[in-house]
């Protein structure tokens, strides 16, 4: 059984169907890749995935349970993480305010952010957990910077980190290098496969960039005009000429 699967998606906004029965699965630790044009419903469907939006057709299971119908929150306690295209940090805080209030929240205790900024010590616990994350997303210089003095990359990391220490099975990324430049963008696909490597947590990543989606996922799903065109291992998929005509071009070597 998948980590993840979804089966038949379909999605119609009025007489436009969006989606047209959509598959993917993800294994546990595995990390894969959804890229396709713009338009090709990959946003749509990312928002089926994460319960934004209820599909009109198809099955969403993730460890064996449907969530089709189960709401973000109670996805996000199965074991789902994610991260936004457009980054959503708190001004004022600094990078390890932003996890010690993640933190909080796995614990389930109330009032994260008032507690927070009405001075609630971290405990010796939250301050090792804090401290981990910081190191695995390479910010450890960064912990008591102000996040609006980061620079995108480093507030993209930030994101990152916040989706990280609340232990996810399954980590959803909606474009991370949305804004990035390309040392940026490598820096960031090197901070995930460290991330997989140290935590095995499994992967699916949006994504435009396609150096950074090689660098990163080991198996690939090309979506054109709301359906899968192609799947399989990156390398094969990226030369499958259907994908070069309907996404790279033809010239792409």
């Amino acid at each position: 059984m998948s980590l993840l699967e979804a089966v038949g998606i379909t999605k119609r906004f009025g007489g436009v169907m969006a989606l047209d029965d959509m598959s993917i699965d993800v294994e546990d630790g595995e990390a894969v890749g959804l890229v396709g044009p713009n338009g090709a419903g990959k946003t749509t469907f990312f928002n089926c995935l994460l319960g934004l939006l209820r599909p009109d057709a198809g099955r969403v299971t993730f460890k064996g349970v449907d969530i089709s119908r189960m709401p973000i929150h109670k996805r996000a306690r199965l074991g789902i993480g994610r991260t936004f295209q457009r980054v959503e940090l708190f001004a004022g805080l600094t990078v390890a305010d932003h996890l010690l209030i993640a933190e909080r929240a796995r614990q389930g205790r109330g009032g994260l952010l008032s507690d927070l900024v009405g001075g609630g010590r971290p405990t010796d616990d939250e301050r090792e957990r804090v401290a981990e994350i910081v190191d695995l997303v390479g910010l450890t210089g960064s912990a008591d910077v102000p996040v609006e003095a980061l620079s995108l990359g480093h507030a993209r990391l930030v994101e990152l980190g916040r989706a990280l220490i609340t232990e996810p099975d399954l980590l959803l990324l909606d474009e991370p290098s949305s804004g990035l430049d390309r040392v940026e963008s490598l820096a960031l696909a090197g901070v995930l496969r460290s991330m997989r490597e140290q935590k095995g947590t499994a992967v699916l990543l949006v994504e435009h960039d396609l150096e950074m989606v090689q660098r990163v996922v080991t198996r690939l799903f090309v979506v054109d005009s709301g359906a899968v065109l192609a799947a399989g291992p990156c390398h094969e998929v990226l030369g499958d000429e259907r994908v070069r005509l309907a996404y790279l071009g033809r010239g792409v070597a």
